[in-house]
């Protein structure tokens, strides 16, 4: 299992503020089935306003969650969540330098594909601005080994003064830390959300339900014998059941009966290794947060508040690497603007052994290369290696829905049209693309990678969240090896 900024108020049902200092403990949720714990909202593909919401072993039906919405009466926080244009609705995005995205021709007739399959690109440069890019970073470049070349002592030992563009670059990275270092993890919550926990006695397959009916990819545990965190819900949970089915096809018939708290068995059965469950205080440096999030690997970390008079656990909300990164692109745009370093420049993303796949390719072969490769999202290309699509672990979740685990053999394709049709598609950028540019995209998109191609559209690399992360944290510390 893997595991805005105003006064504080608690995380009461229907509330969740932006605090610049702790949170006073949340009261408890009205419970459906189960002694219960405080509400966490889940990540979903779109913010969503609601209560919180407990869902118990025995809760028959996903009817029982309230969708009913209530006003905070805390001030508006600082970050201010932007609507995501539709695929269905929205024009082709614009690119940062006015070029529209592109739609790839259809493929076979034979197979089904998504509508749109590739309907942001954001940041791709045309030819006459890469080349105007091009001539400016190598005149910077003859610059500052100019200045180099001057500043060379008589005994041949180089100094190597940093440039402009460096200076700026490391400027805005230290002044977005010290930004994280006086920030709180609650103060990443936006005003309102929805809260979904899941108590560790549901079957799996009532799970599943309740996650695809809510549209949201991940939800908090709760253990209510110890009435403790239990660690968070997440695709790669499924996708384990899966292996666990394949491994051991006799027991086919009681997965059925599998309940959430077997998944730490299931891990032990195929060998996964289990993710450590983390989590941080809500008054802890936002920092320190990002800090552990990189050091377990974790992409999504709870905030849990402990009362000092009975020992109980409450869980407040759950912040992830997306929420962060646009806490910061909102707020911290005159820093951002300063990181103009292309990201071949500073080597962000991953360029070599690229796990790839095809439209007519199987969900099982996707998931077997994301299990081998340990990673979350596999790039579909074409015979030229151009790109199509991505499919990413939250895709597996339709597939299974129900319980129909012969949907695994069928391709792709049909899987990628199981996607709401609000679904943002996929974000591309270039080597050449800068570092700034992105931070605006995650301001205004709800991105969570970036594939980066060339200009013939062909797979260069992919850049996670994570990496941006880390670079923004780590970059240039002696200690970031540990962190990697």
């Amino acid at each position: 299992m893997d595991d805005s900024a105003a006064s504080p108020v608690p995380a009461a049902s229907g509330t969740a503020a932006a605090s610049a200092g702790a949170p006073d403990p949340a009261p408890q949720a009205n419970v459906v089935g189960a002694p219960q714990p405080a509400g966490v909202d889940a990540e979903s593909r779109e913010p969503a306003a609601g209560d919180e919401v407990v869902v118990g072993p025995e809760s028959a039906a996903v009817g029982s969650v309230s969708d009913s919405a209530s006003a905070s009466a805390a001030a508006p926080p600082a970050v201010t969540p932007n609507p995501t244009p539709t695929a269905a609705t929205a024009p082709a995005p614009t690119s940062h330098h006015g070029l529209k995205s592109h739609e790839h021709p259809a493929s076979p007739a034979a197979l089904r594909v998504p509508h749109i399959v590739a309907p942001s690109s954001y940041l791709r440069f045309n030819k006459a601005t890469s080349a105007m890019s091009a001539q400016t970073s190598g005149a910077a470049a003859a610059g500052a080994s100019a200045v180099a070349a001057a500043a060379t002592p008589a005994d041949g030992h180089h100094s190597h003064p940093p440039s402009p563009l460096d200076r700026d670059q490391q400027q805005g990275i230290r002044a977005i830390r010290d930004f994280l270092k006086v920030r709180t993890s609650y103060d990443v919550l936006p005003l309102s959300f929805r809260l979904i926990v899941l108590d560790t006695g549901l079957l799996i397959k009532k799970s599943l339900n309740i996650l695809t009916q809510n549209s949201i990819v991940s939800a908090p545990l709760w253990d209510s014998d110890t009435s403790r965190f239990a660690g968070i819900l997440t695709a790669t949970d499924y996708i384990n059941v899966i292996q666990y089915y394949y491994q051991f096809p006799d027991e086919i018939s009681k997965l059925d009966q599998f309940r959430l708290s077997s998944l730490r068995d299931i891990e032990k059965a195929i060998g996964a290794i289990p993710i450590e469950t983390v989590s941080v205080h809500p008054s802890q440096p936002l920092y320190e947060a990002c800090r552990r999030m990189l050091k377990t690997r974790a992409r999504r970390i709870p905030l849990v508040d402990v009362d000092d008079e009975t020992g109980r656990e409450t869980v407040l909300s759950v912040i992830t690497q997306y929420r962060i990164l646009k806490f910061i692109a909102v707020n911290n745009e005159q820093n951002t603007v300063m990181l103009k370093k292309c990201v071949r420049d500073i080597n962000l993303g991953t360029y070599t052994n690229l796990a790839t796949a095809r439209m007519d390719s199987t969900v099982l072969d996707a998931i077997h290369l994301m299990v081998e490769h340990n990673i979350s999202c596999i790039p579909i290309v074409d015979a030229d290696n151009k790109v199509l699509n991505a499919f990413e672990a939250v895709d597996v979740i339709p597939c299974i829905k129900g319980g129909a685990y012969e949907e695994l053999d069928g391709s792709i394709g049909e899987a990628l049209c199981k996607r709401p049709d609000e679904s943002p598609g996929i974000y591309t950028c270039g080597e050449g693309d800068r570092l700034d540019s992105i931070f605006d995209t995650v301001r205004k998109s709800r991105v969570h990678r970036l594939i980066v191609v060339d200009d013939d559209n062909r797979l260069r690399g992919v850049i996670s969240l994570s990496d941006i992360l880390k670079y923004v944290l780590l970059e240039g510390e002696e200690d970031a090896g540990p962190h990697a």
